[in-house]
C-alpha cells in the first residue's frame, strides 16, 4: 500500500491483525495519517465531537455483494477498518446492518490496542434501533456494564416489553420520541464521554447524519469489482447533501482508500 495522493509516499506493507504487543511501524504510520486528519476536524463545537464514517463500495457503486460488505473488502480495507476501529471511543451503527453483518463486542485481539491510551476501555459499540430487535446479533448484548458496554440508543416509543428485556445487558439511551434523532443521538455520546464516533452504516444512518450536518470524514475504500444486481449505494433514506473534499488517496492491489473531509474542514 502507498500514498498517491496530495503526494506520492512509501510503500506499506499491508499488516494483518496478530498477537498482542507493541503495532508495527506501517500500522503506526497509517494511524498517525488518520489521527492527523481527525485533530484538524475537531476545531468545531465540541459537543458534537468526531464523526468519521468507514465504507466499502464496488467500482460501479454497490454497497454490498450477496447481500453484505464483506464480499468487497480486501486485506488493506480490513488493516484500515482495524486501525479506525482502534482509535474510535464508540462504533454506531444501524441495528439493520448490526443482524446483517452479525456485529459482535470489539474484541482485543480485532484492534491494535497498542494505538490507544494507556488503559483505554475497548470501543463500545453503539446501536441505533427504535424497534429494538437483536435478532442475528445477540453477542452485543453480553458485555458486562462498563465503557465498553454496549450502547441501546432508541426512542422513547419504542416497544416496552422489548427494553425491559435490555436492563443490565446493556446501556440503553433515549434520542427522539417515535424515531431516533441522530443529532440528539451524537450529542449524548459525546456528553457520555464518547467524543470520536466511528460509523459503518448503514446507508440509512449515514443519510440521516449527512442530512444533520454531522458527517466530518468520509474513508471510502473501492474495490475493484464489478457487483451488478440490486445493491443499494452508501446513502440513502433521507435527502442527504454534502459538499466534500478529498484529503487523501491509499493505493494498494487496485483497491482505493480514500479519505473525504467535510468541505471546509482543513483535511
Amino acid at each position: 500500500m502507498h500514498q498517491i495522493y496530495p503526494v506520492a509516499g512509501p510503500d506499506l506493507p499491508v499488516v494483518p491483525r496478530a498477537a498482542d504487543g507493541p503495532p508495527p511501524d506501517a500500522v503506526t504510520r497509517l494511524a498517525h495519517l488518520y489521527r492527523n486528519g481527525a485533530a484538524a476536524n475537531t476545531a468545531g463545537p465540541r459537543d458534537r465531537g468526531l464523526v468519521r464514517a468507514n465504507m466499502v463500495v464496488s467500482a460501479d457503486g454497490a454497497v454490498t455483494l450477496d447481500g453484505r460488505s464483506g464480499g468487497l473488502s480486501g486485506p488493506a480495507d480490513k488493516m484500515l477498518f482495524t486501525i479506525l476501529r482502534s482509535l474510535a471511543d464508540v462504533i454506531l451503527v444501524g441495528a439493520g446492518t448490526a443482524r446483517v453483518e452479525h456485529y459482535r463486542p470489539v474484541q482485543p485481539d480485532g484492534i491494535w490496542t497498542g494505538l490507544r491510551p494507556p488503559g483505554a476501555p475497548l470501543p463500545a459499540i453503539a446501536v441505533i434501533s427504535a424497534s429494538l430487535d437483536f435478532a442475528g446479533c445477540p453477542q452485543l448484548l453480553t458485555v458486562p456494564a462498563g465503557p465498553s458496554q454496549t450502547i441501546v440508543i432508541t426512542a422513547a416509543a419504542a416497544p416496552a416489553d422489548r427494553r425491559a428485556g435490555l436492563a443490565g445487558r446493556a446501556r440503553v439511551i433515549e434520542a427522539g420520541e417515535h424515531a431516533v434523532d441522530v443529532a440528539a443521538a451524537v450529542k449524548q455520546l459525546v456528553g457520555l464521554g464518547y467524543p470520536n464516533i466511528l460509523t459503518e452504516g448503514g446507508p440509512t444512518l449515514l443519510g440521516e447524519l449527512i442530512a444533520a450536518g454531522l458527517l466530518d470524514e468520509l474513508c471510502l475504500t473501492t474495490s475493484p469489482r464489478l457487483a451488478g444486481g440490486l445493491a443499494g449505494r452508501i446513502v440513502c433514506g433521507a435527502q442527504a447533501s454534502q459538499r466534500l473534499s478529498l484529503a487523501h488517496v491509499l493505493v494498494d492491489d487496485d483497491f482505493l482508500l480514500s479519505r473525504y473531509a467535510s468541505a471546509g474542514t482543513r483535511p
